[in-house]
């Protein structure tokens, strides 16, 4: 798929089953956050891969964040809900933003750089036929979360981009008014 296409008609998948993007697939994908644009060539961002295990105890965090959250506790029934989301596919990175202290390049340019690799490495996953969705939520910002995922203060989680094997045909990229969102100026 050449990198017009990719860009063009990437779609995100909710629906995704093993096996997980691995080998040369898996570094592709990882390779391309590191093509981001990215002021002053800081890698403003770092990440974290989730596989096996690893997603019932990112589901065991989601549950104690929700725990202390809510006036009332949740039922079972949400508990086990929430628990389950991160087995909604076989691999998730989290996209973490990592600040670096330079004064000519604010910390906004690099979560949006962070963002920006957090594009690429779901474009690079299109394009090789993986599926991928970018989530974010009240947990990509929940204190609780950050910390149990080794975040520093300065840190903030971009998205948690679930990566694996689509289950079923995605729909095909809508098409868009295109003239709608580019005005000429004065």
């Amino acid at each position: 798929m050449d990198a017009l296409q990719a860009l063009q008609q990437r779609v995100s998948v909710p629906r995704l089953s093993e096996p997980a993007p691995k080998g040369d697939i898996l570094a592709n994908i990882q390779r391309a956050a590191f093509r981001a644009a990215d002021h002053a060539r800081m890698r403003p961002w770092r990440f974290l891969v989730i596989e096996g295990e690893g997603r019932q105890a990112l589901g065991e965090l989601f549950v104690r964040a929700e725990e202390q959250r809510q006036d009332n506790l949740p039922t079972d029934k949400m508990r086990q809900r929430i628990a389950e989301r991160p087995l909604r596919a076989p691999m998730i990175m989290v996209v973490i933003a990592s600040p670096k202290e330079k004064p000519k390049v604010p910390e906004i340019e690099q979560w949006l750089s962070a963002g920006a690799a957090a594009q690429n490495m779901i474009t690079a996953a299109y394009a090789q036929g993986v599926g991928a969705i970018w989530r974010t939520g009240d947990y990509a910002y929940d204190p609780l979360v950050m910390a149990g995922l080794g975040l520093n203060d300065a840190e903030r989680i971009i998205g948690f981009l679930y990566l694996g094997t689509v289950q079923i045909s995605p729909p095909e990229a809508p098409e868009t008014a295109i003239d709608d969102y580019f005005q000429p100026w004065p």
